[in-house]
């Protein structure tokens, strides 16, 4: 049974938190906030609050207790929220209504375009402009959501227990970087490349990441072809790898 708790978290602090790549690699949506100035926090009973702005045609995803805000969007529980994520329910606004054309109008397109890149058809993947922005975001999601199940989780709290403190460099040959850093059992993740990482997983290009992350390749047999390279330490990345089998029961 998917801990609602845990769902929200990952749905806020990883799904949603792709809107500031989406905005970045998507021309529709870098066009819809063109001239946007708005900051809008997302607050969820019992998880970490997040604050995503809208400034100078960027979009950046901040979590944060900060209540320096033009717009609060509060959810009564962590299902409420999840509800929100699957076009469900509605938010609750209770400062910024001067700013509810901008949530109902450029906000629903901007949720929109995330949905059509998350969730493709094969149509989009056959596109290999389209199939490069869904892979990053893909694996943008899949890694920011490993630390929400590792200090959230009662399975993930276990293994991530077991990964020595030290921060396990991700990346995409001709892609994004991610790194992901444990401190005494909880994780934290983070854009671009840590200089003192212990461990790295290396996916040597866009369409070998999309494979290992949609399934259709086993990263073990890539392990051996070359095409996914593991070094530094293994065992860091062993559990880390157990966290991460785990996002796609979260994200069903």
């Amino acid at each position: 049974m998917v801990d609602e708790n845990v769902k929200a978290c990952i749905n806020l602090h990883a799904v949603l938190r792709n809107m500031e790549d989406l905005c970045e690699l998507d021309k529709e949506a870098h066009d819809i906030i063109q001239g946007k100035n708005v900051a809008i926090r997302f607050s969820v009973k019992n998880i970490p609050a997040a604050i995503m702005t809208f400034n100078s045609g960027k979009c950046i995803m901040e979590k944060t207790e900060s209540r320096n805000c033009h717009m609060n969007l509060f959810f009564k529980s962590p299902e409420h929220f999840n509800l929100m994520i699957e076009g469900k329910r509605n938010p609750i606004p209770t400062k910024g209504f001067r700013h509810i054309g901008f949530l109902k109008r450029d906000f629903a397109r901007l949720a929109d375009r995330l949905s059509y890149y998350l969730k493709p058809t094969h149509e989009l993947l056959r596109n290999k402009d389209s199939a490069r922005i869904n892979t990053i975001l893909t694996a943008y999601t899949a890694f920011f959501a490993i630390p929400e199940i590792a200090n959230n989780d009662p399975l993930g709290k276990l293994n991530a227990s077991r990964i020595a403190d030290g921060t396990i460099n991700i990346e995409i040959d001709q892609g994004p970087a991610i790194h992901i850093t444990a401190r005494s059992g909880r994780l934290e993740a983070a854009k671009g490349k840590a200089s003192n990482a212990r461990a790295f997983m290396v996916f040597d290009s866009i369409d070998t990441a999309s494979g290992i992350l949609n399934g259709t390749l086993d990263s073990y047999s890539c392990i051996g072809t070359g095409q996914l390279a593991i070094r530094g330490l293994v065992p860091m990345i062993d559990n880390l790898n157990k966290i991460l089998a785990q996002v796609a029961g979260y994200l069903r």
